[in-house]
């Protein structure tokens, strides 16, 4: 019996896979992954995110391996050629795969699944990533929502999304093409510098569900308390399992639904929900990511003088402590928390006044949860540029939200340890530590922790006035 091609992407897991449910029901199923990562530029994934990928792919095919599948690795300059070959090498006469909504996936699967169905192959997608279609919740006028409140309540009006599938009984394919190995793909870093995600993360099908159970039976309750001290396990951690579909939405829904009478429930659907919005804006703004979408930031004065200023920031090297605590999480886990997004982000876009795609890039390199829709919109809202962003004049405080959020200074003592004998009263603003005590912390400004890049005061001024200029 010919097998069905189920073409693997961004859905790296057995349960609640609709196209691998939809492939079971027709007989032998075939696996299959192909790597051609520059079909996605200007976007292919950055380092973070091939590192993870290099893991979950590992973990998949273990787990279609103890169900006696193996899972066909394909590395390529064309995914239709190599799917063509598939075909002609395995006799399969229907692929099928999950959908995915970044621009320049839509085009290449578009024509991917014309050019099948040219040839008598018949190509099915299906929805994984999403809990509703981006053309299915629309405005009574059949627009797409550009404010979050109204999507979200439009969202909750359609109702609770299909229930999750089970892992389907798989038959094995009896012709077996020839494969690479996930190693061949070359996704792992030639200079090992990420000892700190192996530390932080596990990466697969397995890891995800682990982790959204605990989640969901740990930390749920109090997620609306705790989600904003950075200092604490408050958040969920599914970010980038989300993102690689290690686990889907329709699964953490089904989960915090039989939670919702714990205070943080309501709370954390808003987040899937803030997600969803993110993926629905992408796909009906596909410059999002490039461009503005409040058309006068094309306009925006930013700082001429950007290059040491941003190999600061990337460093975590500002001389502000908060902010640099943010950056050194980055760059050792591969994972930011939410509210040190936003600040960072700020101080980045308003302070610094360098442009939003210059932190869009970086954390696109930087993270292992680096999706396209849900960080080029986050850039667009802290810059006060896109859908229902923040306004401009929002400029956040680095040195309050410190104060707030980390009171006690232990967020930053352990990212930024040259200043962990200061008091908490002072940890926040080295700068303005009485001689005394700077000392006998062993903290000299300028030589063991840098001096501020900028004055904070007068630089949201200057960004104040930069925004009178296109208002």
């Amino acid at each position: 019996m010919r097998p069905t091609l189920v073409w693997f992407r961004r859905d790296l897991r057995l349960a609640d896979n609709p196209a691998l449910a939809a492939a079971a029901e027709g007989g032998p199923v075939l696996p299959v992954y192909i790597h051609a990562p520059h079909e996605e530029a200007p976007w292919q994934p950055g380092a973070a995110s091939r590192w993870w990928l290099h893991h979950s792919l590992h973990a998949l095919a273990a787990r279609l391996r103890a169900r006696g599948l193996p899972l066909i690795v394909i590395q390529a300059e064309a995914t239709l050629a190599a799917l063509r070959g598939l075909v002609a090498d395995t006799g399969a006469r229907r692929i099928v795969w999950n959908r995915l909504y970044e621009p320049a996936v839509i085009t290449r699967d578009r024509t991917i699944k014309q050019a099948l169905r040219a040839d008598g192959v018949a190509a099915e997608s299906y929805n994984a990533a999403l809990l509703f279609e981006p053309w299915e919740i629309r405005k009574r006028d059949g627009g797409h929502y550009r404010a979050f409140t109204p999507f979200h309540r439009a969202l909750e009006g359609a109702g609770d999304p299909p229930a999750p599938l089970d892992i389907p009984h798989l038959e094995p394919a009896h012709t077996i093409p020839r494969s690479a190995t996930v190693d061949d793909l070359g996704l792992l870093p030639a200079v090992p510098w990420d000892r700190g995600l192996r530390a932080r993360w596990t990466p697969g099908e397995e890891g995800a569900r682990r982790r959204l159970e605990q989640f969901v039976g740990e930390r749920l309750e109090a997620y609306a308390e705790n989600r904003d001290v950075p200092a604490q396990s408050g958040t969920s951690g599914l970010s980038a399992p989300l993102h690689f579909g290690e686990v889907g939405p329709r699964q953490i829904h089904a989960a915090v639904r039989g939670r919702i009478h714990d205070d943080g429930a309501g709370a954390f659907l808003g987040e899937i929900a803030w997600r969803e919005f993110a993926h629905h804006l992408l796909f009906h703004c596909p410059s999002m990511p490039d461009e503005p979408l409040d058309t006068r930031f094309r306009a925006f004065p930013w700082r001429a003088d950007q290059a040491d200023l941003l190999r600061a920031w990337q460093a975590g090297r500002t001389g502000i402590p908060i902010v640099d605590a943010g950056m050194r999480e980055l760059w050792t886990t591969g994972w930011m928390h939410n509210r040190l997004r936003m600040v960072v982000g700020s101080l980045l876009t308003k302070n610094l006044r360098i442009p939003w795609q210059e932190g869009e890039r970086w954390f696109w390199d930087t993270l292992v949860d680096a999706d396209l829709a849900s960080n080029s919109m986050g850039w667009q809202w802290i810059q006060g540029c896109g859908a229902d962003a923040a306004p401009y004049f929002r400029i956040f405080n680095p040195v309050r939200q410190g104060e707030r959020f980390d009171p006690d200074g232990a967020y930053v003592r352990h990212w930024v340890p040259e200043l962990a004998a200061l008091p908490a009263k002072h940890i926040h603003a080295p700068w303005r530590t009485p001689a005394a005590e700077l000392r006998e912390a062993g903290v000299q400004p300028g030589r063991t922790y840098p001096e501020p890049v900028v004055d904070l005061a007068a630089t949201r001024k200057e960004a104040l006035k930069a925004y009178q200029a296109i208002r």
